[in-house]
């Protein structure tokens, strides 16, 4: 087994931070470590990619509108694609070697496993450099909450991969439900058909010989040692806690993202949750199917909703009106159904598709005059580039998706804990159960440290 690459004492530096950021207090910084580069709409972004296999090679190609200059993969043979079709980039196993060696990044695009997601942005972002991640943002609660106030303090511009907010579909929704179109909304259901990959495993996997293509010890990164098998990457990762955070963090912040916006609970100063169904979760991966519900309380203008998450194919119960009609994306396998006062809505997995119902009375119905500017090309990458050259903010950017991915995300906490939860927005901890709040961050391995 290699040993850990070490870091220099800059790049040790960037990744790290004193205890009263960890505490949610503001730090001084190193400006010369952190200012980022400001562009002009006519200048060219030098951009690196992490992660450049499977979905990355389709997010660093998004970026090459800019132009690439480095590529970072563990796994060669993920990774062979990327490093033909952008032959001048330079290449690199370990991205803190690359950010390090490279101060000329400027924006960094993370693709990578869910557990390497805020080790890589956050070190990023300390060196000064403009950040787009996938989703879900992080692996963790408090990995959230850190790289929101990193992003903050750095003046960075970030977005999250969560390409269906940048659609028309969940800003058409938006703007329905804030016109009344179907009165309040006292209850929204949001299902998957994830997981596609198994679950449910209660033990490690046998150990196998590391594949010559990739560095299983930079792969493993912050989470614990483990023997290689190839049912944990390069796509079986989501099924583990070490690494993934199971159908939630696949598709919650995808499909609960129409919920998040119209119902405007990034302003809930707290919620419940507990899952109320839950078939076979073990200490090593999540269940196979479960259903989640949260309580948001009244915030603003908006009253208290019911918020409940289906997986594994489990579906909400179809309303008596609703019989026959298409509920979500075709297929009806994803989707999400707006319950009102006045009647229903629906949107399909990435807010696409979203109308009333029944469908008879979307016929009829006028849509309200467009309050929500539009995305060009409705493309989270080129948003984001747009707004390092002095666009419009990202509509995914941190101060949004990073309390996207905490309600997201903490359903798996509510999983993992098998009760009731009361949860605090605004402190970041559970209020009812203080043992709980273990299950709002994790250990991470030695070298591979986060404050939070």
């Amino acid at each position: 087994m290699k040993k850990i690459q070490s870091m220099s004492r800059r790049a040790f530096l960037a990744a790290t931070t004193t205890s009263a950021l960890a505490a949610g207090l503001p730090i001084r910084v190193n400006a010369a470590e952190v200012v980022p580069g400001k562009k002009s709409p006519n200048e060219t972004i030098l951009c690196a990619g992490i992660g450049v296999g499977g979905k990355g090679l389709g997010d660093i190609m998004e970026c090459k509108r800019e132009k690439v200059i480095a590529l970072c993969d563990v796994d060669d043979k993920r990774a062979k694609e990327a490093f033909y079709r952008i032959k001048d980039a330079k290449q690199f196993k370990d991205y803190r070697k690359m950010l390090e060696e490279m101060p000329e990044i400027e924006a960094v695009h993370v693709s990578t496993p869910d557990h390497t997601h805020a080790p890589a942005a956050y070190m990023a972002m300390k060196l000064g450099k403009h950040v787009c991640v996938q989703k879900p943002l992080t692996h963790t609660i408090a990995e959230a909450r850190l790289l929101r106030q990193t992003a903050a303090e750095t003046g960075v511009i970030t977005n999250m991969g969560n390409q269906g907010h940048a659609g028309d579909g969940v800003r058409e929704l938006c703007e329905m439900i804030w016109a009344g179109a179907i009165g309040d909304v006292k209850e929204a259901h949001i299902w998957t058909n994830r997981p596609i990959w198994p679950q449910g495993i209660d033990a490690p996997l046998a150990e196998e010989e590391v594949p010559e293509w990739m560095d299983w010890d930079l792969w493993i990164g912050s989470a614990p040692m483990r023997p290689y098998n190839r049912e944990y990457a390069p796509f079986n990762w989501r099924g583990w806690w070490d690494f993934g955070c199971g159908a939630i963090g696949d598709m919650a912040c995808h499909i609960m993202d129409p919920a998040f916006w119209s119902l405007k609970l990034y302003e809930a100063e707290s919620f419940t949750c507990e899952a109320i169904a839950v078939n076979k979760l073990t200490d090593e991966t999540p269940p196979l199917s479960s259903v989640i519900k949260f309580q948001v309380p009244a915030r603003g203008s908006m009253g208290a909703v019911d918020i409940y998450w289906y997986d594994g194919g489990l579906m909400p119960s179809r309303p008596e009106e609703l019989k026959g009609e298409i509920l979500g994306d075709d297929d009806q396998t994803n989707g999400s159904l707006f319950i009102g006062t006045d009647g229903y809505a629906t949107a399909g997995t990435y807010g696409g598709n979203s109308r009333l119902l029944p469908a008879a009375r979307m016929a009829d119905f006028k849509r309200p005059d467009q309050t929500i500017p539009r995305v060009r090309g409705a493309n989270p990458q080129r948003e984001w580039l747009e707004a390092i050259k002095g666009g419009p903010t990202a509509g995914s950017n941190f101060n949004y998706s990073g309390p996207l991915t905490e309600m997201a995300n903490f359903g798996n906490v509510a999983l993992r804990s098998g009760k009731k939860l009361e949860y605090s927005c605004t402190t970041g901890k559970i209020t009812n159960d203080e043992d709980a709040n273990k299950y709002l961050t994790k250990e991470y391995r030695k070298g591979w440290e986060l404050p939070c």
